[in-house]
């Protein structure tokens, strides 16, 4: 079965919007949702338009504030501030990466961990890692959404995460881990990365190599999920040779078409979180 991550991105957007048009008809204030953009790096400024978009779509207020490159940090945690005592924004969102002289941790820290919604405040990490109630990294939580489209119980099953960052490998463990998974991550330090990938159940693939898992790898009747974006030549290619392992599995998402539009919908239903938990 090819996971079709748009199909399902579309359901969560469907549902969301009915739930803002039903707080809209209540004459009620609604969600809002700041990101901030520093510098002109096309990848970003495309991905931030695509958020905005939709953002709109589903009747989230949405605002883009961009700053040159050489921005002071002081300036854009100010504006954090401003953004965090806004009663009209539920969520704020500083795209990354950021310029050399700003610090990504500062920045992180600064805002208000009620309106992170993607997830990166210490305070959010701390508390999925305890299993408490956290607003999810996106990209985690869309993969955790489309692996229980095809297997509710995860429970026992053996998951492999290849690739241990911080935006995706470390809360999409804390997750499986939430599933009552056993969990093992791998990483470029790993001594037998194709023996650990060998044993799992579900497969996690984010470590921006293309085409790296290649069919032997690959348990049969597995679930693959594959986070990796990487262009060769005109084409964009994920992490897992998609035609070599495709007929194996049980489950696969594409590259792209897959984890993609999940990430955005996942921003909305943070979004969406956020300004419903103030």
């Amino acid at each position: 079965m090819i996971i079709d991550g748009k199909k399902e991105s579309e359901l969560i957007r469907q549902e969301i919007k009915k739930e803002i048009d039903a707080i809209k008809s209540s004459n009620k204030k609604v969600p809002g949702l700041s990101v901030i953009l520093i510098g002109n790096y096309p990848p970003s400024e495309i991905y931030v338009r695509n958020k905005q978009k939709s953002s709109i779509e589903v009747g989230i207020n949405s605002e883009i504030i961009k700053y040159p490159k050489d921005v002071t940090e002081n300036e854009v945690l100010k504006k954090i501030q401003d953004l965090n005592d806004n009663e009209n924004v539920s969520g704020i969102l500083v795209q990354l990466p950021l310029p050399e002289h700003i610090s990504k941790k500062k920045i992180i820290n600064m805002i208000n961990p009620l309106k992170d919604v993607d997830g990166f405040n210490p305070i959010n990490v701390g508390n999925l890692a305890s299993g408490y109630k956290a607003i999810v990294p996106c990209t985690p939580l869309g993969c955790l959404l489309l692996i229980k489209k095809i297997e509710k119980n995860l429970t026992g099953k053996h998951a492999v995460i290849v690739g241990r960052s911080n935006l995706n490998g470390k809360p999409m463990a804390q997750l499986l881990l939430k599933e009552n998974c056993t969990v093992t991550i791998v990483h470029s330090k790993t001594k037998d990365l194709k023996a650990e990938c060998q044993k799992a159940d579900i497969l996690v693939a984010a470590v921006g190599v293309a085409k790296l898992i290649k069919a032997d790898w690959i348990k049969k009747q597995s679930i693959v999920i594959d986070v990796g974006i990487n262009k060769v030549g005109d084409k964009i290619v994920g992490d897992v040779n998609f035609d070599e392992v495709k007929d194996k599995v049980k489950a696969i998402t594409p590259v792209p078409g897959g984890v993609g539009p999940m990430t955005i919908a996942c921003l909305l239903k943070n979004t969406l979180e956020c300004f419903k938990g103030r």
